[in-house]
C-alpha cells in the first residue's frame, strides 16, 4: 500500500480484533485501536509501535453512543472501518433464553455497528474512499440449535451490510461483509458459555485445525486492500473441517 491510511477497528482487545489489528498495520495502515478494555489495547498499540507499525488506542463502548460520537469527532480522517466488536452469550434455546442476553447481543453486535458505522460515515465518505467492513458470522446465514439470540444478531449484522451497500451505491464507499465460521478465537467461546472452559474446549474437539484469529485478519486485509473498485460483499470463510454450522469432521 502506497498511500497512507487510517483504519479504525472495533473489539480490538483480543481476538480476531487486536489479530486485524496487528496485520493492517503491517500492511502500511495507520490502526485505531478501540474497546472497553484500556489496558489491552494500549498495549497493542505500543506492540504494533515496537514492530514498526502506527497505532493509536482509543477506550471506546460501542454500545454507548454519545462516547461513539465522541470518537467521530477525534478521530479525524477514516479510510477504513472494520466493524468487530461482538460476541455470543449463552447457549440456551429460544425457549429457556434469558431476554438480557438476548438484549446485549443485539446491542454490541447491531447497534454497536450501526453506532460506529453512522458516526464514521462522513469521515469515509471524506477520503473518497472509503471501506465499511462488517465482520458477521457464519450464524448471520444460518440457523442452528442453542444459538438463537446469537444468530438473529448476526442475521441483523448482515442486514445493515447488505442495505448499506444498496444505500450508497454511487458513492465512493464499499461496504464488505466477512462471515466466518468456527474460529479458535481468545475468550469467545468461553464468554458463550459462562466461564466454562471445559464446555468452550469441547466446541472444538477432535477439529485438527479450526480457523486462527490470524486466518480471518489476513481475509480482512485481503479484502480492504483490493483495488477501489472491487467490492467483496460477502465471503464466508470456514475450516476445512467445517462443512457448514451443523456439519463439522472430528477425530475423536
Amino acid at each position: 500500500m502506497t498511500e497512507h491510511k487510517v483504519a479504525v477497528v472495533t473489539g480490538a482487545s483480543s481476538g480476531i480484533g487486536a489479530a486485524t489489528a496487528r496485520r493492517l498495520a503491517q500492511d502500511g495502515f495507520e490502526v485505531v485501536v478501540t474497546a472497553r478494555r484500556t489496558d489491552r489495547i494500549e498495549a497493542l498499540a505500543k506492540e504494533i509501535a515496537a514492530a514498526g507499525g502506527t497505532a493509536r488506542a482509543y477506550p471506546l463502548d460501542v454500545t454507548d453512543r454519545a462516547a461513539v460520537d465522541a470518537f467521530a469527532a477525534e478521530v479525524g480522517p477514516v479510510h477504513v472501518l472494520v466493524n468487530n466488536a461482538g460476541g455470543a452469550i449463552g447457549a440456551e434455546s429460544v425457549e429457556d433464553g434469558d431476554p438480557a442476553d438476548w438484549r446485549a447481543m443485539y446491542e454490541v453486535n447491531v447497534i454497536g455497528v450501526l453506532n460506529v458505522t453512522q458516526a464514521l460515515l462522513p469521515a469515509l465518505r471524506a477520503t473518497g474512499d472509503g471501506t465499511v467492513l462488517v465482520l458477521s458470522s457464519t450464524a448471520a446465514l444460518a440457523a442452528y440449535e442453542g444459538g438463537g439470540g446469537y444468530v438473529a444478531a448476526k442475521h441483523a449484522a448482515h442486514t445493515i451490510a447488505a442495505t448499506l451497500r444498496l444505500e450508497l451505491v454511487g458513492e465512493p464507499i464499499r461496504v464488505i461483509e466477512i462471515a466466518p465460521g468456527m474460529v479458535r478465537s481468545e475468550g469467545f467461546a468461553v464468554t458463550r458459555f459462562r466461564g466454562d472452559e471445559t464446555k468452550a474446549a469441547a466446541v472444538y474437539a477432535g477439529v485438527a485445525e479450526p480457523l486462527s484469529s490470524a486466518d480471518v485478519a489476513d481475509t480482512v486485509s485481503w479484502a480492504v486492500t483490493r483495488p477501489a473498485h472491487v467490492n467483496i460483499d460477502l465471503l464466508v470463510v470456514r475450516p476445512r473441517a467445517q462443512a457448514a454450522n451443523h456439519k463439522v469432521h472430528r477425530e475423536l
